[in-house]
């Protein structure tokens, strides 16, 4: 009889793993401690609940690494990207879903597969029999955090991840605030209009970054330092690292025209994407913040269209938990110290749902190859899971080790049979030319 496989986490990644062990033959218990332990970002039960924004990011798998990566997940039978494209919102070039509906269509699939059984609790200790992947993400409980530290004689590192609020259509106020997609991008019309944009004068600019450095802030614990993730970075954050600093980044005004007033160029743009499929709620895109409660809602009734808002869900801030994997963890993603633990997920030290779920996508492969007595490499460095796996398990300086995108430079350079590439363009087909024919081997090869 096939072992059993124990997975912790019912995450991007746990939910993946389990999939994937499952599809190849491997009977599977997934653990996962909500409902009996909640957390604060959690709002259900759900496997692959998303709590911190609703896209998936670029969906293009030629020009963009996060969109290469959604093409592996794909080629490999990817249940998070077939439940992504069935629950899909209109998001111009980038990949949104109804976060609702994608994490009970997860849920759904997940506990209706034969091989795979659900059970609620915590798991506070590292097994020492059995074969197991702890795919607990940035939440990971106490316990549990307590028992990787007493293993691994290290203090796990730490970083403060927020979350940006969200707030409902009806109270979008659609005589200032107007529809458009950056640049226009997308095939269809409801791509193109994908966003809602709310523009502001130079002088509502700089009262807003006035208003935000003043709001009063979430305090850490003591003993804890804020060392931020820079692709989620707090909105007061950015605002303290120069004023202009919002306006270069998620309230840059280029790409965009105000259709109310199309002759006049806003100083800087809040956007807001909707969030599901019913078109009633929008969460205000890159707007992570760590201010109080109180003081979000003022702060952000000054964005012109957004003077009556109504929020839906308030911003926050939370202890990300990673482990420091160049040091921990082999090319397996097994902990050096007990081999018979793998870890999957952003407690390893990528960033990101995508990364996340392509992780734990990569470990339910390697931990059924194993329990099934097949020998499987780690996909190429060549491929974006490949360049993710390598720079976590060794490529990454330990010293220095932070939450990582997967981007091309995480990829081998292009060799001159390959080359003359100059332009990025083309480099960038040649990274995802070489990676797509990389990947299709490494599976043609398990068979």
């Amino acid at each position: 009889m096939t072992q059993e496989l124990h997975i912790v986490g019912g995450g991007m990644a746990g939910s993946e793993a389990a999939w994937q062990a499952a599809q190849a033959g491997v009977p599977v218990v997934l653990h996962e401690m909500r409902p009996q332990i909640g957390t604060f970002a959690h709002q259900t039960s759900n496997f692959a609940e998303m709590v911190c924004s609703n896209s998936f990011r670029s969906d293009d798998d030629e020009q963009n690494a996060v969109g290469l990566l959604h093409w592996e997940m794909r080629a490999a039978g990817g249940l998070l990207m077939e439940m992504a494209d069935h629950h899909a919102l209109p998001a111009g070039g980038a990949l949104a879903v109804d976060r609702e509906a994608f994490a009970a269509a997860v849920t759904e699939r997940l506990r209706a597969h034969p091989l795979i059984r659900t059970e609620a609790g915590e798991i506070a200790t590292l097994p020492r029999d059995g074969h197991w992947i702890f795919a607990t993400g940035p939440l990971t409980s106490p316990a549990l955090a307590e028992a990787i530290r007493a293993e691994t004689s290290t203090d796990s590192l730490a970083f403060f991840d927020a979350i940006a609020p969200i707030v409902h259509f009806d109270t979008i106020d659609l005589s200032q605030a107007w529809f458009q997609s950056r640049y226009d991008k997308g095939e269809t019309e409801a791509e193109r209009k994908a966003y809602l944009n709310c523009p502001m004068t130079k002088e509502q600019y700089e009262a807003f970054i006035d208003a935000i450095l003043a709001a009063p802030k979430a305090e850490f614990h003591e003993g804890e330092t804020a060392g931020y993730f820079d692709g989620c970075l707090p909105i007061e954050v950015m605002a303290e690292r120069g004023r202009d600093t919002l306006r270069h980044g998620p309230m840059k005004p280029v790409g965009l025209t105000n259709a109310h007033q199309p002759d006049r160029k806003p100083y800087a743009v809040v956007q807001l994407r909707r969030d599901n499929a019913l078109g009633t709620l929008y969460n205000i895109v890159g707007f992570q913040t760590k201010m109080k409660h109180g003081a979000q809602t003022q702060v952000f009734r000054m964005i012109p269209g957004l003077e009556g808002a109504g929020f839906a869900r308030l911003g926050g801030i939370h202890r990300n938990t990673f482990i420091n994997s160049p040091t921990l963890l082999d090319t397996q993603m097994r902990l050096r110290s007990r081999p018979n633990l793998r870890f999957a997920g952003q407690v390893t030290g990528v960033e990101g749902y995508v990364e996340s779920a392509a992780m734990g996508l990569v470990a339910g492969r390697l931990a059924a190859a194993e329990i099934t007595g097949r020998a499987l490499p780690p996909p190429p460095r060549e491929t974006a899971m490949g360049a993710l796996i390598a720079h976590i398990t060794g490529d990454a300086d330990a010293k220095t080790f932070q939450p990582m995108n997967v981007n091309f430079g995480l990829f081998p350079p292009l060799d001159d049979a390959r080359g003359g590439r100059r332009g990025r363009k083309d480099r960038y087909k040649g990274y995802t030319d070489r990676a797509k024919s990389a990947f299709q081997d490494w599976l043609a090869a398990q068979g």
